[in-house]
C-alpha cells in the first residue's frame, strides 16, 4: 500500500471520514490519508471508498466503477501529488518519478464537461471512467503545482492536523486549514496554557 498507510480494524471511525477543507481537488485527494504525521490512516481501503470519495467531493453525480488496479493507481497518484506539493512548498525540484506519475495520469482523457439546464457539470466518458476521474485529479494537480497558486500551498499549523491547503486569504498568511476548526482548537489550547501559567 502506498505511503505505508495503515489499515487496522481498530482505526477510529472519525479517521475514515473524508476531509474536504483543502480548497483544491488534488489536495483533497491527498487528504484521503488521515493523520499522516501520526496514525497515517488509509481512507481508500477498497474500490468502493474511492467511488464514494468522488461522489462526496462533488466531482460527479454518477458513480465511478473503480477496480482494484485502479485503486492502486489512485494511491500511487495521490502520494506523488503529496510529495511534489511538499517539494514546491520547500522551493526545491520534485522527483522526476513523481512528476512522471502525475503526467502519465493526466495523459488519459479527462471527465467530460457538459452543460445541463444552465449548470456545468462533469460526466463520465463511454469508456475509461476511472482513468478519466484520475486524469481530472492529475490535471488539477499540474494546474495548481505550476500556476500562480503554487506559492499559496500551505500545511496546517495545527500539530494535530498538517493538512495541505491553498491559502486564499488576501494577505496570504493563513496558518490553519480552517479557522473555525483547527484555528479554534489551537486558540483554545493556547488560552488554557496561559491560564494554567498564571497559577492560583
Amino acid at each position: 500500500m502506498e505511503a505505508d498507510a495503515t489499515w487496522h480494524r481498530d482505526t477510529p471511525v472519525e479517521e475514515l471520514r473524508f476531509n474536504f477543507r483543502s480548497g483544491r481537488l488534488c489536495l483533497a485527494f491527498v487528504a484521503t490519508v488521515g493523520e499522516r504525521w501520526r496514525g497515517n490512516y488509509e481512507r481508500l481501503r477498497e474500490p468502493a471508498d474511492l467511488t464514494r470519495w468522488y461522489r462526496e467531493y462533488g466531482l460527479l453525480d454518477e458513480p465511478v466503477a473503480v477496480t482494484p488496479t485502479g485503486l492502486d493507481a489512485a494511491r500511487t497518484l495521490r502520494e506523488a501529488i503529496y510529495r511534489v506539493a511538499h517539494a514546491v512548498m520547500a522551493g526545491r525540484l520534485a522527483a522526476a518519478e513523481d512528476e512522471a506519475t502525475i503526467t502519465a495520469a493526466a495523459a488519459a482523457p479527462a471527465l467530460i464537461p457538459v452543460l445541463h439546464k444552465g449548470i456545468g457539470q462533469l460526466t463520465l466518458p463511454a469508456d475509461g471512467g476511472e482513468q478519466a476521474a484520475l486524469s481530472t485529479v492529475a490535471r488539477d494537480a499540474i494546474d495548481l503545482l505550476t500556476g500562480t497558486a503554487a506559492g499559496r500551498i500551505r500545511e496546517c499549523a495545527s500539530p494535530e492536523c498538517a493538512l495541505l491547503f491553498v491559502d486564499t486569504s488576501r494577505p496570504g498568511r493563513r496558518r490553519w486549514c480552517s479557522s473555525a476548526a483547527c484555528g479554534s482548537k489551537d486558540r483554545s489550547a493556547a488560552y488554557r496554557r496561559r491560564q494554567a501559567g498564571r497559577g492560583p
